[in-house]
Parts: C-alpha cells; structure tokens; sequence
C-alpha cells in the first residue's frame, strides 16, 4: 500500500552516542588510505577506495560492535560476514534531541578521513502515518528549527542528504491526512532550500520505489516539494526492489522533472523484494534477502550519482516478524543477510 514503508529509526542514545564515539575512534579505527584492509578477524575497520567509494564508514556502527563482540568470542566465520556490513559505509540518521551536535560529529569524522557524510532527516511532522516509525517533529515551526539545527551542524563540510523518507509518497497516497498536506509541501521546500544553500550539501528527496504506483503519480508533488532546488531524489530506501528495477523506475520519473539524477539504496536489494507474504508487510523484516551492491558512485547509469546503504543492514524495520522495534539492531537476521550475500 505505501512506499519505502519501515523505514528504520530508533532515535536516542544509539545516535548520540555515535557521535560521540566518532570523533575519538575516526584516527585510530579509520584508515586515511584507500581501504587497504587487514586478512584476520580483528582487522579494523577502515574506509573504501575514495574513488570509488567517497562516502564515510563509520568505524563504530552496531555492526563493527558485533564484529568485535564474535571475534571476542571465537566466532570468526560469523564475524567476517558480519564484517561485509560494517565495512560500508551506510546512512546516519538524525535524531531528533541533538541535530547540530549529531550532524556536527558525523560531518566532522568524515572531513577527517577524508570522505562525505551521508545523513538522512528523517523527522517531518506526523511521520509515518502511525506505522512502526511514526513520530516526527510536533509542528512545522519545529521541523523548521532542526533542519535550521542540522544545516549548522553540517556547516561547510561535505555531506550527501537523504530527505524524508515515504514523505512524498503519504502525500500522493492519502495516507497523510488533508490538513496536513500544504504543509508538508512547505516544509520540504525549506528543508531543501536550507540545505541546499551550504557550500558543500547535495540533496536528494525521497520519490518512493519499483514497486510503488507509476512516475505519473508522484512527479508532480515532487515538483511542488522542490525537487527542482535539489541535487535529485532517491529510490528505493529501506526497500528491496532490484537495482535494474529501481534504475527503470528512476530514470522515467526523471524524464518527468527535468532530467534530475538520483541515487538508489542497494543495502537489501541483493535478493529482490519478498512476495510470499501478506503485501502489506512484504517490506517489514522479510525473510531470504540479500545484501545488494555495495555503495558506490560507479554505476551502471550516468543518471544514477550512486548506490548508497541508506537503510542499515540488520537494523530491523519494526516489530512484525520477531523483529525488535523499528531501528534497532537485530543481530540474526543481519547474519542472514549477509550470509546470502555474494
């Protein structure tokens, strides 16, 4: 029924304590070089090949923990497929407590390595439409305030932006009520008007996925979001539609607003979508995916500026499936994950 749908958050300490440990672990855990990388099992963790790869890994994720704590106890094999994840750099999520300080730390332990940040705001008003991730700010004039709060905390420094999540696709479905639609529209137009004025910030909003309606449905409120301000939008996040599938459904969406590029997230898309399930929950924690292309902005289209993990692997989609709560780090099915992975 809807798009990305599941869309995996769990604000608080996790994110602040990221941060907090970034800075600190981004010299000794992160390699400057260009992802030279150690065979054995305690092998830090260190950044990909920057020309390939430009996005930062962050050295102290869930994953890079559960590495540790499998090397720790002899479990080397679980360990290197649990390594495939933390390896890769994949999306930060910006709570809603500390925006400044988080965008401040993410960005600043990437301009230290050498790399981009990449960030994904996912707090509009009324989120989610009461699904495993609703929340959001409380009102415009306070999602004004902390896009105004991450833009600072960015600053000059190099970040890629993943806006909103499934923000547009509630517009075009219904499922975001009436009286909160103009708003809506106002509010990514901010938020892409703020960011987009910072020296070194590319934007791209989020405009659903394959499996999702048709272009014809969505390019228009894209258009009255603003997409012509942003640097593109984005397909696919925290879904499982293939690449070739989302590259399709991209590049005729793009035909509809000007030729913008896009990026498409690749984190589970390894194994295509889950169809054996009620379809309303084929997108929540499904069973027999894949981790799918590791990020890149080496892509099979010139359209398609990058495949990116925006989703975090093994980070569950919501409480459906034995799953814990939307964001939180489940550490089996990462296993499956990446053991069905090439």
């Amino acid at each position: 029924m809807y798009g990305s749908q599941g869309t995996p958050v769990l604000f608080g300490t996790r994110a602040s304590a990221l941060v907090l440990g970034a800075a600190l672990l981004v010299a000794g855990c992160s390699s400057s070089g260009d992802g030279d990388k150690k065979p054995d099992v305690n092998a830090k963790i260190t950044q990909q090949p920057k020309g390939a790869d430009p996005i930062w890994v962050n050295p102290d994720t869930n994953a890079a923990r559960q590495v540790a704590a499998y090397a720790k106890a002899g479990k080397t094999a679980d360990a290197e497929q649990i390594r495939k994840i933390a390896e890769q750099p994949t999306g930060e999520w910006i709570g809603p407590e500390n925006p400044k300080a988080e965008a401040e730390g993410f960005t600043e332990a990437a301009d230290q390595a050498g790399r981009t940040a990449l960030l994904v705001l996912y707090n509009i008003p009324h989120r989610d439409c009461g699904q495993y991730s609703q929340g959001g700010a409380g009102d415009g004039d306070s999602y004004r305030t902390w896009i105004d709060a991450v833009a600072q905390g960015i600053a000059d420094r190099s970040a890629t932006v993943i806006l909103e999540p499934d923000a547009i696709l509630h517009l075009v479905d219904g499922c975001t009520p009436a009286q909160y639609q103009d708003e809506r529209y106002d509010l990514l137009s901010y938020a892409i008007g703020k960011l987009k004025s910072l020296k070194n910030t590319k934007v791209y909003l989020d405009a659903g996925n394959a499996g999702w309606g048709h272009p014809d449905e969505i390019y228009q409120p894209l258009e009255r979001a603003g997409i012509a301000k942003a640097d593109g939008f984005a397909v696919n996040v925290s879904n499982f539609y293939s690449t070739q599938d989302s590259i399709a459904y991209g590049k005729q969406l793009s035909s509809k607003v000007g030729n913008k590029h896009f990026v498409i997230d690749t984190s589970r898309n390894g194994n295509g979508p889950y169809t054996a399930g009620a379809a309303d929950e084929n997108w929540c924690n499904p069973p027999g995916r894949s981790l799918g292309e590791t990020p890149t902005t080496k892509t099979a289209d010139p359209l398609v500026d990058a495949y990116l993990w925006i989703k975090r692997p093994g980070e569950s989609d919501g409480e459906c499936k034995g799953g814990p709560k939307a964001g939180e780090w489940w550490a089996s099915y990462a296993l499956k994950l990446a053991k069905s992975s090439n």
